[in-house]
């Protein structure tokens, strides 16, 4: 391709509303370009980008059995209510109406659709198992884009859905995806992290994202310095320290006037106490009842977790209403003892004794609470949010955070779809219908090549890992109208196309500071240079992308030359 019949747009400064490397210079490479709020229009760059992405996709999932189709992006909101989600998730889905008044939405993923499928598509045992998969467009209706593609309103994802007899049989379909992204990352040039994540509103009973490792990233990951344990914030566990064994009798409770001190700073700076002496109590609306839920002070409560561990449909911060309801106190001074609401404990709270809570009375708090005496716990279980220091629950060591980006995710569904849309298969024996175990797998195509981006660049650019690049080579005429300089360089351009390495030429009559400048920016695997002065050595002057120093080539070897070390970076990702 030459640059001068091309649309290549660089731009020398960042742009303003671009917050995060990746997205700054996939706008400055002009790789795409804002249309509005989470929404970009992909240029002929991104896009050969984008669609290397997606080859090695299907080629992974191909290779792992998968079967290809391509399903609606808009959607009768009937199968979303079967499904129950329509109203879980109607927050973030674009909503409309057809001419005859049918509320139809804009897909953010598939799984009603494919389950409404399989049901109708597979009857019998012969047919299992069976992974469907698509590359799609997605839509969800973001609070607040940010971040280029990696928050966008419009977006496309591969998805993958298995459908198999047993869990069992499930677990071998959830495996063989897991090891197909596992490829799919190396070969995109990703270091990434496969960590043990919560479901949300996807459902089901186990997952894993695949996180790349990035100062940018999102989310929280808290992974063992001794071990292979990693898993996002919302999931992760610690090792809860052993309850207290014996310990001196608490006095008993002892009403002090705090009159104002609603937080826990508050509180402890007018008690003269660290944080972690209080009890915070935490007023929730579990499927619609109030429930109080107890972590130490200078803990925070994980929502996610305690809507696991109690099994609930919604869980969500109560409103002050409730909580003044609840606990006979304005918001700030409840405390476990006396409530007549469940009450559920962190585990590390189990045999806590001598603290200090809220008293349910206004401006008051109490001294000397002793959970097993002052207050009925339902239960304990593992609610707090995870925090670096804390120990591994697998073994011995000590969790530290990192920062990640979320590029993919699997997750064990199990029945939850299939029994909403009755997708059932005859057994071998015959007899009753049983119903189908499912899994669902899901990458994000646009946000990956944005990982890449926000993972691989340096002071100068991009640094493109080879397989997913734009183009392989980048080919700088600095000579343009210097016909035996054009006329060899075309010549190169023709024998490296001829071995499959993309080359873009640049033709442009600028400067060659200009043309090395965008060189460094586009970040494509190797520079060649073409000049009268190398020329004239029978050479070109070729400089892999980051090298700090170029080789002199001759110019009959170049292609050669070029080939070979791009099937080796090829080869480094593959094996």
């Amino acid at each position: 391709m030459r640059w001068t019949r091309s649309l290549i747009n660089t731009l020398r400064e960042d742009p303003q509303d671009a917050e995060i490397v990746s997205h700054k210079l996939m706008l400055r490479a002009g790789l795409i370009r804002r249309l509005g709020g989470g929404l970009y229009t992909f240029l002929p760059l991104g896009l050969r980008a984008l669609r290397k992405v997606e080859r090695i996709v299907r080629e992974e999932m191909d290779r792992a059995g998968a079967l290809e189709i391509l399903m609606p992006a808009l959607q009768p909101a009937e199968l979303w209510e079967q499904s129950g989600r329509f109203g879980a998730m109607s927050a973030s889905m674009f909503r409309l109406k057809d001419r005859g008044e049918r509320t139809m939405v804009l897909g953010p993923t598939h799984e009603e659709v494919v389950t409404d499928l399989a049901a109708r598509e597979i009857n019998s045992y012969r047919q299992l198992p069976c992974t469907l998969y698509q590359i799609q467009t997605k839509f969800r209706d973001e609070i607040r884009p940010r971040f280029g593609l990696m928050r966008a309103k419009e977006f496309i994802m591969k998805d993958a859905y298995s459908f198999d007899v047993s869990l069992d049989a499930a677990d071998a379909s959830y495996q063989a995806m897991y090891d197909a992204y596992v490829r799919i990352f190396t070969r995109c040039g990703l270091d990434t992290r496969a960590v043990e994540a919560d479901t949300g509103d996807i459902g089901g009973n186990w997952s894993h994202e695949f996180m790349v490792m990035a100062d940018a990233g999102e989310d929280a990951i808290l992974l063992c310095e001794a071990c292979a344990y990693a898993a996002n914030q919302e999931r992760a566990e610690r090792r809860a320290d052993p309850p207290a064994q014996a310990r001196p009798e608490t006095p008993p409770l002892e009403p002090v006037a705090t009159p104002g001190a609603r937080t826990i700073e508050e509180v402890s700076r007018l008690l003269g106490c660290e944080p972690r002496r209080l009890v915070k109590t935490i007023i929730c609306a579990v499927d619609g009842r109030p429930a109080a839920v107890l972590v130490d002070g200078d803990r925070e409560l994980n929502l996610a977790k305690l809507k696991r561990a109690l099994g609930a449909r919604s869980v969500e911060l109560a409103d002050d209403a409730t909580i003044e309801q609840a606990t006979g106190a304005p918001v700030g001074f409840a405390g476990p003892a006396g409530l007549k609401i469940p009450v559920y404990a962190d585990l590390a709270l189990r045999g806590a004794a001598d603290r200090i809570s809220g008293a349910n009375r206004a401006d008051t708090h109490v001294r000397h609470l002793d959970l097993d005496r002052d207050a009925v716990i339902a239960g304990y279980h593992d609610l707090a949010v995870v925090v670096a220091g804390d120990g591994c629950p697998r073994c011995a060591g000590h969790l530290v955070e990192r920062r990640g980006i979320e590029v993919g995710h699997v997750f064990k569904l199990g029945t939850k779809y299939t029994e909403a849309f009755e997708a059932t298969y005859l057994g071998e024996q015959g007899g009753s219908a049983e119903t189908m175990v499912m899994g669902c797998y899901g990458i994000g195509v646009t946000r990956t090549l944005q990982a890449v981006i926000e993972q691989r660049h340096d002071a100068d650019g991009i640094r493109w890992p080879a397989a997913v690049a734009p183009y392989v080579v980048s080919l700088l005429l600095l000579d343009p109208g210097d016909a035996a300089v054009a006329e060899a360089a075309a010549r190169v351009e023709r024998e490296l196309e001829a071995r499959g390495l993309d080359v873009l030429l640049d033709d442009r009559s600028e400067r060659p500071g200009v043309k090395f400048k965008d060189a460094d920016l586009i970040g494509l695997p190797f520079r060649v240079v073409a000049g009268a002065k190398a020329l004239a050595k029978g050479c070109f002057e070729v400089r892999p992308r980051g090298a700090k120093e170029s080789l002199l080539v001759p110019v009959d070897e170049v292609a050669a030359w070029l080939d070979e070390r791009y099937r080796e970076a090829l080869q480094e990702t593959t094996r």
